[in-house]
Order: C-alpha cells, then sequence, then structure tokens
C-alpha cells in the first residue's frame, strides 16, 4: 500500500488546508484549544462553517479564544466547555452532556516531559492526560461519533513517540526510575496505537482515526522543557503555529482522507514506517511498534480495564 500524500506540506497552513471545505451544519471538538495548536486548529475548523466546541480546563481562556476565533472568521458557532483530561469523572460529565451527532474530535491537549505526578487513580501524569483522558472520551462519545455516519478522530502524537513504546507490564513506573521523557514517548505512542485500534472496531460505524506529528514548534506544552528545540532541532525544521496546526486540519476536514484510518502524517503527508531512529530525516517516520495491531488492542484492553477498575 502506498503512502497517502497531498498537494500540501511543510509551510502549509491550517487555514491552507481547511480553504474551499464546507462543514456547515457538523459539529467539531477540539481539546486543549485555549492556546497554540488547538486554537489554531479550531480556527480552521470555523472556516469550514462547521459547529466548534473548545474543550478546556480553564474556561475563561477558552471564551477568550471562542471571541477571537468568531471574530476572525465571522463564525458565531463556537462554543466552550470544561475538561480536565485527567480526571474521569470531567470527562464523563463533558460526554454526559453532549447531545446529537459529533463529525470530528480532535484529541489535541497534552503536556509534555512533566516532572513525576501521578492522578488520584495512580496513574502516571503523562499517560493519563495524553492518552486515557482522550481514551475516555472517545469511547463515550462513540455514539455521537457513529450517529454522524463519516466521523474522523484526529489523535495529536509527536516523534518523540520514537523514544518508547508502551511498556505495557510498567505503564506507571512502578518498577523503573521516571524518567520524564520516556513517559511522553510512551503515552506518544499510546496515541498512535488508539487510532490503529480504533479504526480497526469502528470502522463499521463510519469513523475512521488517524494520528500525526504536527511539527516543531514553541507553545505552552514546552513548559516543561526550557525551550525544548533551541538545542536538539535545526532551526530550519521549525513552523509557526498556523503550519503547526495543518496536519491536524488535513487528518480533520480533507476529502483526501474520506474513509482513511490507523495511518500517522506529519508534514500533511503519511509518513514511512521506520525500525530505528535515524531511519527517517528529522521529526519523520513511524516507528513500527506504534501501529501495531496486537499492541493496539492490547492497549486498548488495558486502557478499558483501567478505567473500569477506577470507577469500581
Amino acid at each position: 500500500m502506498s503512502l497517502l500524500s497531498t498537494p500540501f506540506g511543510f509551510g502549509s497552513t491550517a487555514a491552507e488546508v481547511a480553504a474551499g471545505v464546507d462543514l456547515s451544519g457538523r459539529r467539531a471538538v477540539v481539546t486543549g484549544a485555549s492556546s497554540g495548536l488547538g486554537v489554531e486548529t479550531a480556527r480552521a475548523l470555523a472556516l469550514t462553517g462547521a459547529d466548534v466546541t473548545l474543550a478546556v480546563r480553564n474556561t475563561e481562556a477558552g471564551e477568550r479564544v471562542a471571541k477571537d476565533i468568531t471574530a476572525t472568521t465571522g463564525n458565531a458557532a463556537v462554543r466552550v466547555a470544561r475538561l480536565e483530561l485527567g480526571d474521569p469523572a470531567s470527562v464523563a460529565a463533558f460526554a454526559a452532556s453532549w447531545d446529537g451527532p459529533l463529525h470530528i474530535l480532535v484529541n489535541n491537549a497534552g503536556v509534555m516531559a512533566s516532572p513525576e505526578e501521578y492522578t488520584a487513580q495512580g496513574w502516571e501524569l503523562q499517560f493519563a492526560t495524553n492518552h486515557l483522558g482522550h481514551f475516555a472520551l472517545a469511547t463515550a462519545l462513540h455514539g455521537a461519533l457513529a450517529a454522524d455516519g463519516s466521523a474522523r478522530i484526529v489523535s495529536v502524537s509527536s516523534s518523540g513517540h520514537q523514544l518508547s513504546p508502551v511498556v505495557f507490564d510498567d505503564v506507571n513506573f512502578a518498577f523503573r526510575a521516571y524518567d520524564p521523557w520516556l513517559a511522553y514517548g510512551q503515552s506518544k505512542t499510546a496515541n498512535v496505537l488508539f487510532a490503529v485500534e480504533a479504526t480497526r472496531r469502528w470502522a463499521g460505524d463510519g469513523i475512521t482515526a488517524n494520528a500525526l506529528m504536527p511539527g516543531a514548534i514553541l507553545t505552552n506544552l514546552q513548559r516543561h522543557t526550557d525551550g525544548l528545540g533551541s538545542g536538539r532541532t535545526s532551526p530550519d525544521l521549525f513552523k509557526t503555529v498556523e503550519q503547526g496546526a495543518a496536519t491536524s486540519a488535513l487528518l480533520a476536514v480533507s476529502p483526501l482522507l474520506e474513509g482513511v484510518g490507523g495511518r500517522y502524517f506529519a508534514d500533511c503527508a503519511e509518513t514511512p514506517t521506520i525500525d530505528r531512529r535515524g531511519d527517517a530525516p528529522p521529526l519523520l517516520g513511524v516507528a513500527r511498534y506504534a501501529l501495531d495491531p496486537g499492541g493496539a488492542r492490547r492497549l486498548w484492553t488495558l486502557s478499558e480495564t483501567l478505567l473500569a477498575d477506577a470507577a469500581s
């Protein structure tokens, strides 16, 4: 199967990708849409005429963003709802309040290389926020996604997934020393595996899911990393926030992605599968373990078990 390419690339912006797409009457949710990539992804969706919900921790910041998006796009159907991905009760409340079909779910929110921290359930924070919270959200909204008939899930991963597979026997670092980058890498691998298994399970409902690497962009995500990138990533590989949101927008709205799922994209194109770091240019390539169907099924089962145990 050949890799999917598009007319867009490294320098494309989210607005350019969304231009000419009409999603009037359709509904979208973007998590973490009060800053950074989430804002520009939501703005691109608003440009298509979609009804966009900003799912955010800080609703005051979300309201400011919503007003700005409406002012710049002319779309008044931009709403704000509270969502704390690390809190299962918050995820459940958000899903319970949703009424009607959902066309696009962009799992964008995340934390990167944070200090060692655990949720009330004992889950490592990055795995809990980046993966488990989004898993709980997507599964709780499955009925709404299925009701749409051709829904899409966008899972924002990272080339950081190449730092670690999911360590199934110790996702919460109970037996190994905590390393913020290994924890981040594991959570980003989980984002890709989720897209693989969600597509396998839900394609019959018209739901597809894809994962992506947005690129190197300086946003609030790097607040724990002392400006990650200045000494590790070549300056010519950095993107603006508008460029960084382009691949998310592509997976969410482009007709070229109709019926396509379980894949990993970067720079607005499907990126090659690799067996070791360095087999692809910097920031590109997807580790084979991140697309492994067996690993994807195992992660789904583990995630269901962890959430069920927390609810009992």
